[in-house]
Protein backbone atom coordinates (compact mmCIF):
# COMPACT_ATOMS: atom_id res chain seq x y z
CA UNK A 1 0.00 0.00 0.00
CA UNK A 2 2.89 2.58 0.58
CA UNK A 3 4.82 1.24 -2.55
CA UNK A 4 1.26 2.45 -4.53
CA UNK A 5 0.68 5.47 -2.08
CA UNK A 6 4.16 6.66 -2.83
CA UNK A 7 3.93 6.15 -6.67
CA UNK A 8 0.90 8.08 -6.44
CA UNK A 9 2.13 11.18 -5.27
CA UNK A 10 5.14 11.08 -7.73
CA UNK A 11 2.52 11.06 -10.33
CA UNK A 12 0.67 14.12 -8.85
CA UNK A 13 4.20 16.05 -8.67
CA UNK A 14 4.66 15.61 -12.30
CA UNK A 15 1.58 17.26 -12.76
CA UNK A 16 1.58 19.60 -10.14
CA UNK A 17 2.61 23.74 -11.17
CA UNK A 18 6.26 24.49 -11.25
CA UNK A 19 6.08 26.56 -8.14
CA UNK A 20 5.04 23.79 -6.13
CA UNK A 21 7.44 21.09 -8.02
CA UNK A 22 10.19 23.59 -7.41
CA UNK A 23 9.83 24.04 -3.68
CA UNK A 24 12.83 23.33 -1.80
CA UNK A 25 13.34 20.14 -0.27
CA UNK A 26 16.43 20.88 2.02
CA UNK A 27 17.84 24.10 3.48
CA UNK A 28 20.31 24.41 1.30
CA UNK A 29 18.13 24.24 -1.90
CA UNK A 30 15.95 27.07 -0.20
CA UNK A 31 16.38 30.90 -1.69
CA UNK A 32 16.38 34.01 0.34
CA UNK A 33 14.96 34.45 4.09
CA UNK A 34 19.04 34.74 4.74
CA UNK A 35 18.25 36.42 8.19
CA UNK A 36 16.34 33.42 9.47
CA UNK A 37 18.05 30.33 7.81
CA UNK A 38 21.79 31.82 7.33
CA UNK A 39 24.46 29.60 8.21
CA UNK A 40 24.66 31.09 11.99
CA UNK A 41 20.56 31.60 12.17
CA UNK A 42 18.82 30.56 15.59
CA UNK A 43 16.09 28.90 12.86
CA UNK A 44 18.57 26.82 11.36
CA UNK A 45 20.12 25.41 14.26
CA UNK A 46 16.65 24.50 15.90
CA UNK A 47 15.57 22.89 12.64
CA UNK A 48 18.99 20.95 11.96
CA UNK A 49 18.81 20.01 16.07
CA UNK A 50 15.39 19.02 15.76
CA UNK A 51 14.52 21.44 18.57
CA UNK A 52 11.61 23.82 17.35
CA UNK A 53 9.74 24.77 19.34
CA UNK A 54 6.36 26.51 18.81
CA UNK A 55 6.49 28.75 16.34
CA UNK A 56 4.70 31.62 14.03
CA UNK A 57 5.55 32.68 10.17
CA UNK A 58 4.60 35.68 9.15
CA UNK A 59 5.10 37.80 5.97
CA UNK A 60 3.91 37.99 2.37
CA UNK A 61 2.75 35.74 0.12
CA UNK A 62 5.16 33.47 -2.22
CA UNK A 63 7.91 34.12 0.51
CA UNK A 64 8.61 30.17 1.42
CA UNK A 65 6.26 30.10 4.58
CA UNK A 66 5.23 26.53 3.60
CA UNK A 67 7.89 25.12 1.74
CA UNK A 68 10.03 26.13 5.16
CA UNK A 69 7.42 23.74 6.56
CA UNK A 70 7.92 21.01 4.34
CA UNK A 71 11.74 20.93 5.00
CA UNK A 72 10.84 20.56 8.41
CA UNK A 73 8.55 17.89 7.62
CA UNK A 74 11.21 16.17 5.91
CA UNK A 75 13.91 16.42 8.24
CA UNK A 76 12.10 16.33 11.64
CA UNK A 77 11.96 12.74 13.76
CA UNK A 78 8.69 14.22 14.59
CA UNK A 79 5.07 13.80 12.87
CA UNK A 80 4.28 16.04 10.75
CA UNK A 81 0.46 16.68 10.23
CA UNK A 82 -1.38 20.00 8.48
CA UNK A 83 -4.11 21.78 8.30
CA UNK A 84 -5.19 24.79 6.07
CA UNK A 85 -7.38 27.21 8.49
CA UNK A 86 -9.60 27.73 5.12
CA UNK A 87 -11.06 24.31 5.05
CA UNK A 88 -10.50 23.22 8.36
CA UNK A 89 -12.51 23.43 11.49
CA UNK A 90 -11.96 22.33 15.38
CA UNK A 91 -12.94 19.14 14.62
CA UNK A 92 -10.09 18.58 12.48
CA UNK A 93 -8.12 20.11 14.88
CA UNK A 94 -9.13 18.00 18.01
CA UNK A 95 -8.49 14.54 15.47
CA UNK A 96 -4.82 15.61 15.33
CA UNK A 97 -4.51 16.69 18.76
CA UNK A 98 -5.62 13.34 19.90
CA UNK A 99 -3.67 11.95 17.72
CA UNK A 100 -0.78 13.22 18.99
CA UNK A 101 -1.67 12.46 22.61
CA UNK A 102 -1.73 9.18 21.68
CA UNK A 103 1.50 9.06 19.80
CA UNK A 104 3.15 10.35 22.75
CA UNK A 105 1.96 7.67 24.77
CA UNK A 106 2.93 5.01 22.55
CA UNK A 107 5.72 5.85 21.30
CA UNK A 108 7.00 9.05 23.04
CA UNK A 109 6.57 10.30 19.70
CA UNK A 110 6.04 14.23 18.98
CA UNK A 111 3.91 15.84 16.45
CA UNK A 112 4.63 19.02 14.62
CA UNK A 113 0.96 20.63 13.56
CA UNK A 114 1.30 23.00 10.79
CA UNK A 115 -1.33 25.21 10.21
CA UNK A 116 -1.25 27.08 6.77
CA UNK A 117 -3.19 30.87 7.06
CA UNK A 118 -3.92 30.94 10.68
CA UNK A 119 -5.61 33.73 10.65
CA UNK A 120 -8.57 32.20 9.30
CA UNK A 121 -9.22 30.53 12.13
CA UNK A 122 -11.71 32.08 14.61
CA UNK A 123 -10.83 33.09 18.33
CA UNK A 124 -12.52 30.13 19.41
CA UNK A 125 -10.84 27.77 17.30
CA UNK A 126 -7.36 29.69 17.88
CA UNK A 127 -8.30 29.44 21.65
CA UNK A 128 -8.77 25.42 20.84
CA UNK A 129 -4.55 25.02 20.20
CA UNK A 130 -3.63 26.77 23.62
CA UNK A 131 -3.75 24.44 26.05
CA UNK A 132 -1.52 21.42 24.03
CA UNK A 133 0.57 23.72 23.07
CA UNK A 134 1.44 25.17 26.77
CA UNK A 135 1.67 21.38 27.88
CA UNK A 136 3.66 20.10 24.96
CA UNK A 137 1.42 18.08 23.61
CA UNK A 138 2.11 19.42 20.21
CA UNK A 139 4.28 21.55 18.45
CA UNK A 140 2.58 24.06 16.63
CA UNK A 141 3.68 25.74 13.07
CA UNK A 142 1.52 28.52 12.39
CA UNK A 143 1.83 30.62 8.38
CA UNK A 144 0.05 33.68 7.73
CA UNK A 145 0.37 36.89 6.33
CA UNK A 146 -1.55 39.19 8.56
CA UNK A 147 0.67 40.54 11.66
CA UNK A 148 0.35 38.04 14.01
CA UNK A 149 -0.17 40.55 16.62
CA UNK A 150 -2.88 41.13 15.26
CA UNK A 151 -4.41 38.26 13.42
CA UNK A 152 -3.72 35.48 16.04
CA UNK A 153 -4.66 35.51 19.81
CA UNK A 154 -2.27 37.10 21.93
CA UNK A 155 -2.20 34.14 24.05
CA UNK A 156 -1.06 31.81 21.21
CA UNK A 157 1.89 34.54 20.17
CA UNK A 158 2.84 34.77 23.70
CA UNK A 159 3.65 31.00 23.25
CA UNK A 160 5.12 31.04 20.14
CA UNK A 161 8.24 32.68 18.58
CA UNK A 162 7.81 34.97 15.32
CA UNK A 163 9.55 35.21 12.47
CA UNK A 164 9.21 37.70 10.05
CA UNK A 165 9.38 36.47 6.38
CA UNK A 166 10.71 39.01 3.85
CA UNK A 167 9.89 39.57 0.46
CA UNK A 168 12.41 38.26 -2.07
CA UNK A 169 15.05 40.41 -4.31
CA UNK A 170 16.07 40.45 -7.48
CA UNK A 171 18.82 38.08 -7.02
CA UNK A 172 16.50 35.32 -5.29
CA UNK A 173 14.06 35.76 -8.22
CA UNK A 174 17.09 35.25 -10.60
CA UNK A 175 17.92 32.55 -8.94
CA UNK A 176 14.66 30.62 -8.63
CA UNK A 177 14.47 30.78 -12.25
CA UNK A 178 17.81 29.56 -13.12
CA UNK A 179 17.50 26.65 -10.62
CA UNK A 180 13.97 25.76 -12.69
CA UNK A 181 15.47 26.16 -16.43
CA UNK A 182 18.52 23.85 -15.13
CA UNK A 183 16.57 20.73 -13.02
CA UNK A 184 15.48 18.38 -15.47
CA UNK A 185 13.68 15.95 -12.75
CA UNK A 186 11.53 18.30 -10.97
CA UNK A 187 11.82 21.74 -13.73
CA UNK A 188 12.39 22.74 -17.19
CA UNK A 189 16.03 21.45 -17.99
CA UNK A 190 14.62 18.94 -20.61
CA UNK A 191 13.44 21.80 -22.56
CA UNK A 192 15.86 23.81 -24.76
CA UNK A 193 14.74 27.56 -23.07
CA UNK A 194 16.70 30.99 -24.31
CA UNK A 195 15.05 33.89 -21.75
CA UNK A 196 16.03 37.37 -22.60
CA UNK A 197 17.52 39.25 -20.10
CA UNK A 198 14.72 42.31 -20.49
CA UNK A 199 11.89 39.18 -19.79
CA UNK A 200 14.31 37.71 -16.56
CA UNK A 201 14.27 41.69 -14.98
CA UNK A 202 10.57 42.16 -16.09
CA UNK A 203 9.88 39.50 -13.82
CA UNK A 204 11.99 40.02 -11.03
CA UNK A 205 10.25 43.65 -10.81
CA UNK A 206 7.15 42.48 -11.68
CA UNK A 207 6.58 39.57 -9.33
CA UNK A 208 6.95 42.18 -6.13
CA UNK A 209 9.35 38.90 -4.39
CA UNK A 210 6.52 36.53 -4.85
CA UNK A 211 8.19 33.19 -6.30
CA UNK A 212 5.36 31.58 -6.63
CA UNK A 213 3.99 34.38 -9.11
CA UNK A 214 7.18 34.23 -11.21
CA UNK A 215 7.88 30.45 -11.48
CA UNK A 216 3.66 30.28 -12.57
CA UNK A 217 4.87 33.24 -14.93
CA UNK A 218 7.47 31.19 -16.10
CA UNK A 219 5.59 27.86 -17.03
CA UNK A 220 2.92 29.66 -18.66
CA UNK A 221 5.31 31.45 -20.49
CA UNK A 222 7.71 28.32 -21.46
CA UNK A 223 4.55 25.73 -22.10
CA UNK A 224 2.31 28.61 -24.97
CA UNK A 225 5.67 29.67 -26.93
CA UNK A 226 5.79 27.21 -29.62
CA UNK A 227 9.62 26.34 -30.16
CA UNK A 228 11.38 27.70 -33.20
CA UNK A 229 12.94 25.53 -36.23
CA UNK A 230 15.94 24.46 -34.01
CA UNK A 231 13.56 23.55 -31.03
CA UNK A 232 14.52 26.56 -28.80
CA UNK A 233 11.71 28.19 -26.94
CA UNK A 234 12.89 31.81 -26.83
CA UNK A 235 10.84 33.98 -24.40
CA UNK A 236 11.45 37.69 -25.01
CA UNK A 237 10.13 40.96 -22.97
CA UNK A 238 6.29 40.90 -24.58
CA UNK A 239 5.95 37.30 -23.62
CA UNK A 240 7.08 37.80 -20.21
CA UNK A 241 4.54 40.30 -20.08
CA UNK A 242 2.06 38.72 -21.56
CA UNK A 243 2.20 35.95 -18.99
CA UNK A 244 2.56 37.74 -15.82
CA UNK A 245 -0.08 39.45 -17.20
CA UNK A 246 0.52 42.89 -14.81
CA UNK A 247 2.26 44.06 -11.70
CA UNK A 248 1.34 41.80 -9.19
CA UNK A 249 0.64 44.83 -5.79
CA UNK A 250 1.55 43.35 -2.44
CA UNK A 251 -1.11 45.14 -0.79
CA UNK A 252 -4.10 43.99 2.05
CA UNK A 253 -7.08 46.38 2.47
CA UNK A 254 -6.96 45.77 6.56
CA UNK A 255 -3.35 44.26 7.22
CA UNK A 256 0.27 45.27 7.58
CA UNK A 257 0.39 46.90 4.35
CA UNK A 258 -2.55 48.74 4.62
CA UNK A 259 -1.45 50.24 7.58
CA UNK A 260 2.49 50.17 6.36
CA UNK A 261 1.93 52.63 3.08
CA UNK A 262 -0.48 54.77 4.69
CA UNK A 263 2.46 55.68 7.33
CA UNK A 264 4.75 55.99 4.47
CA UNK A 265 2.47 58.34 2.83
CA UNK A 266 1.61 60.38 6.00
CA UNK A 267 5.74 60.55 6.67
CA UNK A 268 6.81 61.73 3.18
CA UNK A 269 4.47 64.36 3.26
CA UNK A 270 5.48 65.53 6.68
CA UNK A 271 8.79 65.00 5.48
CA UNK A 272 8.00 67.61 2.14
CA UNK A 273 8.64 64.82 0.09
CA UNK A 274 6.25 65.32 -3.11
CA UNK A 275 7.48 62.54 -5.21
CA UNK A 276 7.87 59.62 -2.25
CA UNK A 277 3.81 61.10 -1.01
CA UNK A 278 3.21 60.75 -4.75
CA UNK A 279 4.29 57.09 -5.19
CA UNK A 280 2.36 56.05 -2.11
CA UNK A 281 -0.68 57.55 -2.95
CA UNK A 282 -0.33 56.15 -6.24
CA UNK A 283 0.06 52.34 -4.90
CA UNK A 284 -2.80 52.75 -2.92
CA UNK A 285 -4.91 53.58 -5.83
CA UNK A 286 -3.74 51.01 -8.01
CA UNK A 287 -4.16 48.43 -5.01
CA UNK A 288 -8.05 49.92 -4.87
CA UNK A 289 -7.61 51.68 -1.30
CA UNK A 290 -10.68 53.30 -0.70
CA UNK A 291 -10.23 57.13 -1.93
CA UNK A 292 -12.41 58.81 1.69
CA UNK A 293 -9.38 57.28 4.06
CA UNK A 294 -6.87 58.41 1.99
CA UNK A 295 -7.99 61.81 1.79
CA UNK A 296 -9.33 62.43 5.58
CA UNK A 297 -5.54 61.28 5.93
CA UNK A 298 -4.43 64.13 3.83
CA UNK A 299 -6.52 66.69 5.65
CA UNK A 300 -5.19 65.11 9.06
CA UNK A 301 -1.99 65.82 7.90
CA UNK A 302 -2.49 69.08 6.42
CA UNK A 303 -3.85 70.34 10.16
CA UNK A 304 -1.05 68.53 12.34
CA UNK A 305 1.78 69.04 10.36
CA UNK A 306 1.10 72.07 8.20
CA UNK A 307 -1.35 74.05 10.06
CA UNK A 308 -1.04 77.74 10.64
CA UNK A 309 2.21 77.67 8.94
CA UNK A 310 -0.13 77.58 5.83
CA UNK A 311 -3.86 77.52 6.79
CA UNK A 312 -4.44 77.29 3.21
CA UNK A 313 -3.29 73.05 3.51
CA UNK A 314 -6.51 72.91 5.44
CA UNK A 315 -8.32 74.51 3.02
CA UNK A 316 -6.98 72.58 -0.19
CA UNK A 317 -6.89 69.29 1.86
CA UNK A 318 -10.67 70.06 2.88
CA UNK A 319 -12.11 70.59 -0.50
CA UNK A 320 -10.00 67.56 -2.04
CA UNK A 321 -11.72 65.11 0.40
CA UNK A 322 -15.19 66.61 -0.93
CA UNK A 323 -14.58 66.52 -4.10
CA UNK A 324 -13.13 62.91 -4.93
CA UNK A 325 -15.97 62.10 -2.67
CA UNK A 326 -18.23 63.96 -5.28
CA UNK A 327 -16.42 62.80 -8.95
CA UNK A 328 -15.39 59.27 -7.27
CA UNK A 329 -12.82 57.44 -9.21
CA UNK A 330 -10.59 57.70 -11.47
CA UNK A 331 -11.14 61.42 -11.48
CA UNK A 332 -10.37 61.61 -8.18
CA UNK A 333 -7.14 60.87 -8.27
CA UNK A 334 -6.76 64.27 -9.38
CA UNK A 335 -7.64 66.30 -6.66
CA UNK A 336 -6.24 63.53 -4.06
CA UNK A 337 -2.82 64.16 -6.05
CA UNK A 338 -3.05 68.19 -5.69
CA UNK A 339 -3.65 68.05 -2.42
CA UNK A 340 -0.84 65.58 -1.15
CA UNK A 341 1.82 67.68 -3.46
CA UNK A 342 0.52 70.94 -1.76
CA UNK A 343 0.27 69.51 1.94
CA UNK A 344 4.13 67.81 0.92
CA UNK A 345 5.53 70.88 0.07
CA UNK A 346 4.09 73.52 2.31
CA UNK A 347 5.66 74.98 4.98
CA UNK A 348 5.83 72.83 8.16
CA UNK A 349 4.67 73.48 11.94
CA UNK A 350 3.52 71.08 14.41
CA UNK A 351 2.44 73.56 16.62
CA UNK A 352 -1.25 73.95 16.88
CA UNK A 353 -0.85 69.63 17.36
CA UNK A 354 1.44 70.23 20.47
CA UNK A 355 -0.72 72.70 22.29
CA UNK A 356 -3.89 70.90 22.02
CA UNK A 357 -2.11 67.63 23.38
CA UNK A 358 0.20 69.91 26.15
CA UNK A 359 -3.07 71.53 26.71
CA UNK A 360 -4.93 68.03 27.53
CA UNK A 361 -2.55 66.71 29.46
CA UNK A 362 -2.89 69.52 31.57
CA UNK A 363 -6.42 69.22 32.00
CA UNK A 364 -6.13 65.81 32.66
CA UNK A 365 -3.02 65.79 35.25
CA UNK A 366 -3.54 69.44 37.01
CA UNK A 367 -6.34 70.87 38.95
CA UNK A 368 -8.93 72.63 36.80
CA UNK A 369 -8.59 76.08 36.52
CA UNK A 370 -12.21 77.39 37.25
CA UNK A 371 -13.71 79.72 34.51
CA UNK A 372 -13.27 83.52 35.67
CA UNK A 373 -16.04 84.94 36.72
CA UNK A 374 -15.63 88.22 34.24
CA UNK A 375 -15.40 85.35 31.70
CA UNK A 376 -18.73 83.54 32.60
CA UNK A 377 -21.86 83.56 30.08
CA UNK A 378 -24.11 86.17 31.91
CA UNK A 379 -26.85 85.70 29.77
CA UNK A 380 -29.58 84.46 31.89
CA UNK A 381 -31.72 86.04 34.38
CA UNK A 382 -29.84 85.32 37.59
CA UNK A 383 -26.71 85.70 36.54
CA UNK A 384 -25.50 89.00 37.89
CA UNK A 385 -26.22 87.87 41.04
CA UNK A 386 -23.39 85.51 40.76
CA UNK A 387 -21.09 88.20 39.40
CA UNK A 388 -20.87 86.45 36.29
CA UNK A 389 -19.64 88.73 33.53
CA UNK A 390 -18.94 91.47 35.91
CA UNK A 391 -15.65 93.36 34.43
CA UNK A 392 -15.46 92.31 31.24
CA UNK A 393 -13.72 94.51 28.63
CA UNK A 394 -14.83 93.72 25.10
CA UNK A 395 -11.72 93.94 22.65
CA UNK A 396 -13.22 95.49 20.15
CA UNK A 397 -14.19 98.77 22.49
CA UNK A 398 -9.79 98.83 22.71
CA UNK A 399 -6.97 100.09 20.71
CA UNK A 400 -6.29 97.34 18.10
CA UNK A 401 -8.64 95.67 19.45
CA UNK A 402 -6.60 94.06 22.28
CA UNK A 403 -7.27 94.63 25.79
CA UNK A 404 -5.34 92.67 28.85
CA UNK A 405 -7.13 90.58 30.95
CA UNK A 406 -7.21 86.94 32.44
CA UNK A 407 -8.30 84.73 30.18
CA UNK A 408 -6.91 81.32 31.63
CA UNK A 409 -4.66 80.15 33.43
CA UNK A 410 -2.27 82.36 34.85
CA UNK A 411 1.27 81.26 32.96
CA UNK A 412 1.02 78.75 31.00
CA UNK A 413 2.16 78.93 27.45
CA UNK A 414 0.71 76.11 25.29
CA UNK A 415 1.25 77.43 21.78
CA UNK A 416 4.45 77.84 20.56
CA UNK A 417 4.57 78.72 17.23
CA UNK A 418 7.41 78.65 14.78
CA UNK A 419 8.87 80.26 12.66
CA UNK A 420 7.80 78.58 9.50
CA UNK A 421 5.50 80.81 6.85
CA UNK A 422 2.46 82.34 7.77
CA UNK A 423 2.93 80.91 11.44
CA UNK A 424 6.37 83.48 11.90
CA UNK A 425 3.58 86.18 11.33
CA UNK A 426 1.81 84.92 13.78
CA UNK A 427 4.67 84.33 15.93
CA UNK A 428 6.04 88.05 15.64
CA UNK A 429 1.76 89.22 16.58
CA UNK A 430 1.67 87.60 20.15
CA UNK A 431 5.41 88.80 20.99
CA UNK A 432 3.89 92.11 20.39
CA UNK A 433 0.81 91.53 22.65
CA UNK A 434 2.93 90.02 25.53
CA UNK A 435 5.19 92.93 25.29
CA UNK A 436 2.45 95.40 25.63
CA UNK A 437 1.38 93.33 28.15
CA UNK A 438 4.51 93.17 30.26
CA UNK A 439 4.42 96.94 29.40
CA UNK A 440 0.95 97.84 31.10
CA UNK A 441 2.61 95.24 34.26
CA UNK A 442 5.56 97.52 34.95
CA UNK A 443 3.71 100.37 34.17
CA UNK A 444 1.25 99.26 36.75
CA UNK A 445 4.34 98.68 39.02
Amino acid sequence: MDLFEEEARRAGEKNAPLAWRMAPRTLDEFVGQEHLIGKSMLLRKQIEADKLSSAIFYGPPGTGKTALARIIANTSRASFQRLNAVTSGVADLRQLIDGARQRILSSGKKTIVFVDEIHRFNRAQQDALLPDVEEGAITFIGATTQNPFFAVNAPLVSRSQIFQFQSLGPKHISSLIDHALTDKERGLGKMKIRLDPEARSHWANASDGDARRVLNALEVAAVTTPPDSDGITHITLEIAEESIQRKAIVYDGTGDEHYDTISAFIKSMRGSDPDAAIYWLAKMLEAGEEPRFIARRIVICASEDVGNADPQALVVANAAMQVSEFVGMPEAQIPLAQATIYVACAPKSNASYMAISEARKDVREQPTFPVPKHLRDANYPGAKRFGHGEGYKYAHDYPGHYVEQLYGPPGKQFYKPSSEGFEAEISKRLEDLRKKKEGKETDHE
